[in-house]
């Protein structure tokens, strides 16, 4: 059998194998089967980690298969697996790549993700490369700015009195060394919660990245934390760090730490084998690009609010069940008129605009289609607008040019696509409900 490389891409629901027959399929993406084994071991248990991926059969072949998640996998023999969007599969790995880092920049522990880097768009950096190498430039910038000192309490046994004499303790050390000063003092120095965080969070990374440029970068900071120990306690020193005036700068690389400490992602896979992913849920991440795509762009209007909760589908007793979160609800401004507010969910699904068979109807599912029912009712009591927003893909470029109606015609549900190509400026058309973007 052929050498299997220990780094490959896999595009969301993609299939991961290792047998002869997935070597032979044009569907399944090969990896070693040390980290298949690890994989799948991960596939069949109980906890919530494994719900990334699931046990198929392809081709005659068990594999697994990748689930609505996209980031990097890791596995304990080193191997790393980078899963990128499905609605960019057409396009080339650098395209899709740069759509993702978009879309996670919208997300608030990504907010210092710099995503009109050239770079990026020219190499094939893998997704754990643009992380860290963004992390070591946010460190490079602070080391060229100071790293900032603080006055550091000490106890030490010295030949000179300085500070505050310990009395107990200079009994206890120095009663026969009489020479000698059991003290307690302050010192300038850069050993302080912050400065001790970075640099293990350089000491991490150093472990994960290939890339020989981030490892020459990685070399020359370590340099200069060489004198700041590593933190012995991470909680402590996150609760005991404090941004004094002039220290703005440290923001970023602060972010980037404490993401490289926690995992890097809401979903890690962190166990006795040290291995963790950089796995993200993409209807989170695209119901938040989304929203803070329209809050930024939607003018002559309301309020955007997004995760609304004022509502429960029913109640009993006065006490609420089943709660209505729909994700966007955009308000008019002054209008108590309720019935010409809008709301608006996400779908991170493919749909196909051009397939209007009976059994298929477009790919779109009824569940949703109860669901938003349930918002029109209670949020727009049962007459208005509804939005149901889908990724733009080939096969559903434009908005549905008619509204699905709901009985008697007062509630109308608009299906719309949205772009989150990277170059695209009008990412969305709302144009049916009159509502103006720039």
């Amino acid at each position: 059998m052929p050498e299997v490389k220990k780094q490959t891409t896999v595009f969301e629901f993609g299939y991961l194998g290792f047998c002869e027959k997935a070597q032979m399929s044009s569907r399944v993406e090969v990896i070693p089967q040390s980290a298949y084994d690890y994989l799948k071991s991960l596939c069949l248990c109980d906890d919530s980690e494994s719900r990334f991926m699931r046990l198929r059969q392809v081709d005659s072949c068990e594999v697994l298969q990748v689930k609505n998640y996209a980031g990097v996998i890791f596995t304990p023999d080193g191997t790393q697996i980078e899963v990128l969007p499905k609605v960019a599969k057409n396009s080339d790995d650098s395209a899709s790549r740069a759509s993702l880092l978009m879309m996670l920049k919208s997300l608030k522990q990504f907010r210092h993700l710099q995503t009109n880097n050239a770079n990026l768009a020219e190499n094939k950096i893998p997704l754990l490369e643009v992380f860290i190498s963004q992390f070591l430039a946010s460190v490079n910038t602070l080391i060229k700015r100071g790293l900032k000192s603080d006055y550091v309490l000490k106890e030490d046994n010295v030949a000179f009195l300085k500070g505050k004499l310990l009395v107990g303790k200079q009994v206890k050390h120095n009663f026969i060394n009489k020479h000698k000063f059991y003290v307690e003092y302050e010192e300038y120095l850069q050993d302080r919660p912050v400065n001790r965080l970075i640099h293990t969070a350089l000491v991490k990374v150093k472990g994960y990245s290939r890339s020989a440029n981030n490892q020459k970068l990685l070399q020359e900071l370590l340099f200069a934390f060489a004198d700041i120990p590593l933190s012995n306690n991470v909680k402590n020193d996150f609760a005991s760090v404090k941004l004094d005036r002039g220290m703005k700068y440290y923001e970023a690389p602060l972010a980037w730490t404490k993401l490289i400490i926690d995992g890097f992602s809401p979903l890690t896979l962190q166990g006795k084998s040290n291995a963790f992913s950089l796995l993200f849920p993409m209807e989170a991440v695209f119901e938040s690009f989304v929203a803070q795509y329209l809050k930024k762009h939607i003018i002559s209007l309301g309020e955007v609010s997004a995760q609304v909760s004022s509502k429960s589908l029913v109640d009993y007793g006065n006490t609420p069940y089943f709660l209505l979160k729909p994700d966007l609800y955009i308000s008019h401004k002054g209008d108590i008129d309720k019935n010409n507010d809008i709301v608006l969910d996400t779908k991170w699904k493919l749909i196909n605009e051009k397939n209007s068979k009976r059994k298929d109807k477009f790919g779109l599912s009824q569940a949703d289609f109860y669901q938003m029912l349930g918002y029109g009712h209670t949020y727009l009591n049962g007459e208005g607008d509804l939005v149901l927003i889908y990724p733009k893909t080939d096969v559903f470029s434009s908005a549905f040019p008619q509204s699905f109606n709901y009985e008697g015609g007062a509630l109308k549900l608009w299906v719309v696509p949205f772009d989150i190509q990277a170059e695209c400026e009008n990412r969305i058309d709302l144009s049916c409900l009159n509502i103006g973007l720039i």
